[in-house]
């Protein structure tokens, strides 16, 4: 099933956690949040609590599948990044968003090395998984910016709902149930996941 996507608006929607606004990017690398995530929107610090255990088991099980994908004959070449990694959007002020994972191809890394800083290259794929305080509007503004800075390819995969959705740049969303499984499409030729091998209680 498929529909169009949603547009990132200049509303900014406020996230749970704590804030702090007039922050640059180099502030934001060397900040220390006592283990808690961070990003930076416009300037603003957004502080959320660690992901719980499910979301923690979905990611590992992603990345493991992605991961045995790009060893296999004619796979797309690139890095998988997973742990939040930041990706600059936008600069004064400054916003640097960070997906759950990301799939950058060798053609957009710069001299084939990912930085020790953000990115400042914009993944082909970002992958949000959704956790049970993500609010819908904070969710689907940060799926538009991804699509406005350039991502190919974004995939929300929900945890407790067990369903995924996969947006494209060209405008398009696909609806993936729970027996259903996500497509690589064009970013990742001829990777398909089962969306039910991500849960824990698929495990043999």
């Amino acid at each position: 099933m498929t529909s169009t996507r949603p547009r990132n608006t200049l509303a900014m929607v406020t996230l749970t956690g704590l804030e702090r606004t007039n922050m640059t990017g180099d502030e934001l690398l060397a900040y220390n949040a006592g283990g808690q995530r961070t990003e930076l929107l416009r300037g603003r610090l957004v502080v959320r609590e660690p992901t719980g255990g499910a979301h923690a088991g979905v990611l590992f099980e992603l990345s493991m599948a992605i991961g045995v994908y790009l060893r296999t004959p004619n796979a797309a070449v690139g890095r998988v990044l997973v742990g939040d990694p930041g990706v600059w959007l936008a600069r004064d002020p400054d916003t640097v968003r960070a997906p759950d994972l990301a799939f950058v191809s060798r053609d957009r890394l710069v001299d084939e090395e990912v930085p020790h800083g953000f990115l400042t290259v914009i993944p082909d794929l970002a992958v949000e998984i959704r956790s049970p305080t993500d609010r819908t509007g904070a969710l689907l503004q940060k799926v538009g910016q991804w699509l406005d800075a350039g991502v190919a390819m974004v995939w929300v995969i929900d945890p407790v709902r067990r369903n995924a959705q996969c947006y494209a740049a060209d405008g398009t969303i696909a609806l993936v149930g729970e027996h259903d499984a996500i497509d690589g499409g064009a970013v990742l030729p001829g990777l398909r996941i089962p969306l039910a091998s991500l849960w824990s209680d698929a495990l043999g």
